[in-house]
């Protein structure tokens, strides 16, 4: 039987932040909207910020799915904008409360590993350095990251297919560049 106890957390803390703000939101306030004990809570999460932590990284899972191919990353990063949007009320609440570097945390492990699959498909039958392929994935990350932070700051007002396409553009033979230039280096 599979356990209902984290997402029924997580759609508790959507509608309460819905509400009030996430410095206003007890524990007891989402175990009383679930319906568990503090128990159940404490053995699913250490904290509040935990479950917000997991919230958001589990958003960006299920946005992302099976989009982190060469063929796929832009719509993966799309998809990530949209559950952003979807997810407005939340996001902006806790970019207001837990502060821009916890937000920019949560996205970094969501992009990196889009980001890190493209480069580990592109450099296949390389003889790249995995250090090297990490340091390509990082730089693009906060490339990523920085647009969709500046995105957020500004109230999600901008088309993010624009920002999308934009993006697309901008990276169009980046990453097989930047391969090449290690490989070649590496000689």
């Amino acid at each position: 039987m599979p356990n209902t106890t984290k997402p029924a957390l997580e759609a508790s803390l959507k509608k309460l932040l819905r509400q009030k703000p996430l410095d206003k939101i007890t524990i007891n306030d989402l175990t009383t909207d679930c319906g568990i004990s503090r128990m159940s809570f404490y053995y699913h999460f250490k904290d509040i910020y935990d479950l917000v932590e997991w919230v958001c990284v589990e958003d960006g899972r299920r946005a992302l799915q099976d989009k982190r191919t060469c063929d796929t990353w832009q719509e993966g990063l799309f998809q990530v904008f949209e559950a952003v949007l979807e997810n407005k009320p939340f996001i902006l609440n806790v970019y207001r409360s837990v502060g821009r570097e916890k937000i920019e945390s949560y996205l970094y492990k969501l992009t990196y590993r889009l980001i890190a699959d493209v480069v580990e498909e592109k450099s296949a039958g390389t003889n790249m350095k995995e250090a090297d392929k990490a340091f390509i994935a990082e730089f693009y990350k906060y490339g990523f990251v920085g647009v969709m932070l500046d995105w957020i700051a500004e109230g999600m007002k901008a088309d993010y297919k624009e920002i999308t396409d934009r993006v697309s553009i901008l990276m169009h033979g980046s990453i097989d560049n930047s391969i090449g230039n290690f490989t070649y280096s590496k000689k």
